[in-house]
């Protein structure tokens, strides 16, 4: 047993509280470590340290400030199966997914070494008789990162990367439940080269998060969570004069048309809907075939398929996905599913009952874990709670559609418009189908469409609150301010006052 502090001014620092939280180790229910908690005063002496810190930082030669960044990763990669392995007992993740979720922080960290190239102005000359105009683009000052636990590597970075790059100081709230790594990272930022202060972690609960709100110092937030956390998040720094990126829940579809290859696409929702145990905000939780010849033979295909899956320790190397992070997500991915059988929709493979008693991973019991199988329904309906919550569990509905127009209707119509797919061999289906979805990220025949790191990700609708999406151009957007210069050097400092407007 350990505690795991705030990272605050280059070192680990307990705070003021005395509270704590236990972590638990997902795969065997068992605590592992504590975590400390912040108060509102505790918070405001991070975001203190931060203000102090940032002015050296910014003034910084951006090449010099990506030369750190670049050392970073370099340390990144050289802890990787450290980092790996803390991620996967803290949030239950296999080894592998939980080098996955690392390496594509580090892609955004990579795209970041371009900042001197993303943070250039534009220069106009002769707009007017001698006069020049040209813009700078300058750092915000202290920015706070608010993260989840499904990616407790990966979107820290997201956040952390651009926001470094561009000269401000970072202020991370991470997520509780597996709050290590982040921590990691940032001890790792410091032993690249980075200044102390200019990247910290804090821990705590809703209070921490409002006092990141409330502290007027904090200039802009990103936020990935839930829909109604975001929409408070979005709201309440708006209230405060803060610029916010939210990003929400999701409710993603896979569209399968008559011509696309079945057993291929069965194979992507079984990875897309079930893999990290469905923990993931691009997960596929909702597959619309067209046609009843379509439906019927991607039901038999994933019949045969979903049983082969493994679930098992996260640091089994034969698990295809570890448990649940907590209890109560599995036993809210329980109750969902008896809703839907209630509901009328067939449950076609049931999860609930999965018995890991008896079961061990070198040495450990697995009886006390989060765990839940993969579970499928067939004939579920667009007013049925497990088709119109996000689950955030290994569940995968299909619904049937007649048409084409049909199975977009269902993702167009829905609440939430994070990712979609759809699965076809017709060129022309799929481009109208990417024109006409009212989704952020669309993918063809790609089940879980994340962009790469020098494009945007973000949703449509209540998956997203703010108008700059996280990663890619926008991230150093969102990052930075943009001061317009008009220049003039007249030769004449005698030619006296005007009182009309210039013309040119």
């Amino acid at each position: 047993m350990y505690t795991i502090h705030h990272y605050v001014n280059g070192e680990a620092w307990e705070g003021t509280t005395g509270n704590t939280q236990p972590v638990l180790n997902p795969s065997t229910g068992q605590e592992q470590a504590a975590v400390a908690l912040a108060n509102t005063a505790d918070v405001d002496h991070v975001v203190a340290e931060a203000e102090k810190a940032q002015p050296t930082w910014a003034a910084m030669n951006p090449q010099k400030r990506v030369r750190v960044i670049m050392e970073w990763i370099r340390l990144i990669h050289a802890n990787m199966d450290e980092l790996a392995r803390t991620l996967s007992l803290q949030h239950g993740k296999t080894f592998e997914d939980a080098k996955g979720d690392v390496l594509r922080g580090v892609d955004v960290l990579e795209f970041a070494l371009g900042a001197p190239h993303q943070l250039k102005g534009e220069y106009s000359t002769e707009v007017g008789t001698g006069i020049d105009t040209y813009s700078l683009r300058q750092p915000l000052g202290v920015v706070a990162g608010i993260t989840p636990f499904n990616f407790p590597a990966m979107i820290p970075l997201w956040k952390a990367g651009p926001a470094l790059a561009s000269g401000n100081a970072f202020v991370l709230k991470p997520s509780e439940r597996d709050p290590e790594v982040p921590v990691r990272l940032a001890e790792l930022f410091i032993e690249a080269g980075g200044p102390a202060g200019v990247f910290n972690v804090v821990h705590g609960g809703k209070e921490a998060v409002d006092a990141l709100l409330d502290n007027p110092t904090i200039k802009a937030v990103g936020f990935v969570g839930s829909t109604p956390i975001a929409n408070y998040i979005y709201e309440r720094c708006a209230a405060n004069g803060k610029r916010a990126q939210c990003f929400g829940g999701a409710k993603n579809h896979a569209i399968v048309l008559p011509d696309a290859d079945i057993e291929a696409t069965a194979d992507a929702l079984a990875g897309a809907a079930f893999g990290a145990a469905g923990e993931r905000c691009m997960a596929l939780s909702v597959v619309v075939p067209v046609g009843k010849e379509t439906a019927d033979k991607l039901r038999e295909a994933l019949i045969r398929k979903i049983p082969d899956l493994k679930v098992g320790h996260c640091l089994d190397p034969e698990a295809d996905y570890g448990p649940l992070v907590t209890a109560d997500a599995r036993d809210r991915v329980n109750r969902l599913i008896g809703e839907g059988v209630e509901a009328g929709a067939d449950l076609v493979v049931d999860g609930r009952d999965i018995d890991m008693s008896g079961k061990e991973f070198e040495g450990e019991s697995l009886a006390g874990g989060f765990y839940c199988g993969p579970s499928f329904f067939d004939n579920v309906t667009a007013d049925m709670s497990i088709y119109t919550e996000e689950i955030f569990g290994p569940v995968l509905s299909m619904v049937r559609a007649e048409t084409l127009e049909e199975a977009i209707s269902y993702p167009n119509d829905h609440m939430y418009g994070n990712g979609v797919a759809i699965f076809t061999q017709n060129g022309g289906a799929a481009r109208d189908f990417v024109k006409n979805i009212n989704v952020g990220m669309v993918g063809v025949n790609v089940p879980i469409p994340v962009p790469i790191a020098y494009h945007t990700f973000g949703g449509w609708k209540a998956s997203g609150f703010g108008d700059l999406n996280q990663h890619g151009p926008d991230a150093f957007r969102f990052y930075t301010k943009t001061k317009t210069v008009t220049s003039r050097w007249p030769d004449d400092q005698n030619a006296g006052p005007q009182f009309t407007m210039p013309v040119m």
